[in-house]
């Protein structure tokens, strides 16, 4: 199996960063990351994995749809009564990690977890497609079902409540949440594993430092 492994080694190409190179704030510097890996065609470069920490201590990862940032850090959404949504409320602490292969570029991003505003979410909510707003009622999320039929039926009744001439409302186990990060890491491949890395840390007094550290 080791050998067979050692066939998926890539030898990274892409040329290196520096001091320089890196925007004074690492939200400006995340979208012109985030801007590049969406023209080279990638599917989803908003998927990133979302890591937490249950109140057992057990750590678990799932992706999610990245769907906003600002300066007051970055937005997902799901269901409140899931198995993340459980972790985060017991431990607010999280991490985002996006990978972008074709640039051979990583970024993980941590910090806090609160809620997105309920405007925001009833905002974001009401863009979505309905079949995928009747799917936030039906579906409830990391419980354990007996089958696909059971999804069915759940559908077919949420459909039956809320019929297609009247308003679809958000429901209230379900909204966003914000990361408000306190340290966000650039990391770009280079040749013989010495990768660069460029890490943000949110100073006390509220402005970034940048720092590199070794690979």
């Amino acid at each position: 199996m080791s050998e067979q492994m050692q066939q998926f080694r890539k030898e990274y190409s892409e040329e290196g960063i520096d001091f320089g190179d890196m925007a004074p704030s690492p939200f400006v510097q995340f979208g012109q990351w985030f801007e590049s890996a969406a023209e080279v065609g990638m599917i989803e470069p908003n998927g990133m994995t979302l890591s937490t920490v249950d109140a057992d201590g057990r750590p678990s990862g799932r992706v999610v749809l990245l769907k906003a940032w600002d300066e007051r850090g970055f937005v997902f959404y799901t269901n409140f009564e899931s198995r993340k949504g459980e972790a985060m409320a017991a431990n607010p602490m999280a991490s985002l990690t996006f990978w972008w292969r074709e640039q051979e570029r990583q970024v993980r991003i941590e910090g806090r977890i609160e809620k997105a505003g309920e405007q925001e979410s009833d905002a974001y909510y009401n863009s979505r497609p309905r079949a995928s707003r009747l799917g936030a009622w039906t579906s409830p999320q990391s419980q354990e079902i007996d089958g696909r039929e059971a999804l069915q039926s759940r559908l077919s009744e949420v459909e039956e409540r809320f019929p297609a001439e009247e308003p679809l409302p958000r429901p209230p186990f379900w909204g966003g949440y914000r990361l408000v990060p306190d340290r966000i890491e650039f990391w770009q491949g280079r040749r013989s594993r010495l990768h660069d890395r460029m890490v943000y840390k949110l100073a006390p007094k509220g402005d970034w430092q940048l720092v590199r550290l070794a690979p």
